[in-house]
């Protein structure tokens, strides 16, 4: 396996992004890769570099990059035209296929971000209840709309239920709007929706948080006491959503919210996501409700774009067919296994956690249950593998692997291969 080598062209692309954008990125990633293609599992860089992909887009390839059945279904649209800013018969029948699919969802709205479509999931939530507070967990990701930015990844925590700022430029009263709490205790979330709950607009909640699954009986302990109190619960499916399982999360962990976003695997890489839920607070939406106060805009001028709508369709036809789900878990179990047995026997304190369709490697030995406890990893040790995994072949975020139903079987050798020489350098053995 030949390391990663860098072209001239790759380097003045790389000089004019720095001269282009803050940072020099598009505010993703920050590895001053030039990326100018992907076929399947694999993606090249400028350079002709080559790497078996694990960021896929940073989840919306599930089915990877340029899948022909996907392509072929965007062509046989593109001559009808691309937006029309109106409903579309296309659009109509992907909201059928989601409605089909997800346990909480009875009606829909698309947008085109993930953090649209939470923003917009509270902002329904508030007028639907009438209040304004909102409760969330602590190192949650929500997007990047003001409510989201709390809490998100606080250098020095807080007391609970108090929330932190993650941004500069977010009014000073909205700190207040927002209650935190830790994901996985159920004991103090719930001490905290007790006391709230006359002034809690929804709880918002990752049901896999990052990459921390949920302990047993904790998404049903706090289902549980928002139903008591009325307060809408909102999932954010936008990872997990069509990855975990056709129903999403929701549906491979037993547990029904009122609402959910979902995004990334929705519309085979094109950007769009949905809002979708109870018809009592998806009607919100619907322009009748100003009589009674509650009407909530929704204008976007891509809501529901057709180009997207093909996308999906297509990728959700494949999704249902058997064995899907089977394999995607399977191929991520064969990853994480021999990820978990390489630090084992390097002896390196680490850890891998999460679902085989989404996970991450911690290097910490304690046990990761929320956010302050994934903050015990050592940052420059996951540096350092980040940045050998690349010159390796292998290419991801900061975080997390993102595995597609297409990663074969010689991309998993290669991976193991990889991850053997990536350790054996973090130990000192090669």
């Amino acid at each position: 396996m030949t390391q990663r080598s860098i072209t001239d062209e790759e380097r003045v692309l790389i000089a004019r992004a720095h001269d282009l954008f803050p940072g020099g990125s598009v505010g993703n990633v920050y590895n001053d890769v030039v990326i100018r293609r992907g076929q399947g599992s694999h993606v090249w860089d400028v350079s002709g570099n080559e790497y078996v992909d694990y960021l896929l887009g940073s989840g919306p390839m599930l089915l990877g990059h340029a899948h022909p059945e996907v392509v072929q279904a965007i062509r046989a649209h593109l001559d009808d035209g691309t937006t029309f800013f109106a409903t579309h018969e296309l659009t109509i029948a992907w909201a059928e296929q989601i409605v089909a699919a997800v346990p909480c969802a009875e009606r829909v709205r698309f947008t085109t971000s993930g953090t649209e479509a939470t923003a917009l999931a509270l902002r329904a939530a508030r007028a639907f209840r009438g209040r304004d507070r909102i409760l969330k967990f602590e190192g949650g990701y929500h997007g990047m709309n003001d409510y989201a930015l709390m809490s998100l990844a606080p250098a020095d925590p807080p007391a609970f239920p108090q929330a932190s700022c993650d941004s500069a430029g977010i009014p000073s009263c909205l700190q207040d709007q927002v209650l935190v709490a830790p994901f996985n205790d159920l004991e103090t979330t719930a001490a905290i929706i007790e006391r709230y709950h006359s002034e809690l607009a929804a709880v918002i909640m990752e049901p896999f948080q990052r990459v921390i699954c949920p302990q047993p009986g904790f998404l049903e302990g706090v289902r549980e006491v928002t139903q008591r109190h009325n307060i809408p619960l909102i999932f954010d499916e936008i990872v997990t959503g069509f990855r975990f399982a056709y129903g999403g999360a929701q549906q491979f962990y037993g547990v029904t919210p009122d609402l959910c976003t979902l995004g990334k695997a929705i519309a085979g890489g094109f950007p769009a996501a949905a809002i979708a839920g109870r018809v009592d607070i998806m009607e919100c939406f619907d322009p009748s409700t100003r009589a009674v106060g509650k009407f909530t805009p929704q204008i976007g001028t891509f809501n529901g774009f057709p180009m997207a709508a093909a996308a999906g369709l297509a990728t959700l036809e494949i999704l249902r067919r058997s064995g899907t789900y089977d394999r995607l878990f399977a191929i991520g179990r064969q990853v994480m296994e021999a990820l978990t047995g390489l630090l084992d026997e390097a002896k390196i304190p680490a850890q891998v956690v999460g679902e085989p369709p989404v996970f991450d490697v911690l290097f910490t030995d304690q046990p990761i249950v929320d956010y302050r406890s994934m903050l015990s990893g050592d940052q420059q040790i996951l540096q350092r593998f980040n940045e050998l995994l690349l010159a390796h072949g292998v290419f991801r975020g900061d975080t997390k692997f993102y595995i597609s139903i297409v990663h074969s079987a010689e991309d998993i050798e290669q991976t193991k291969q990889a991850l053997a020489r990536v350790i054996g350098k973090l130990s000192g053995t090669t």
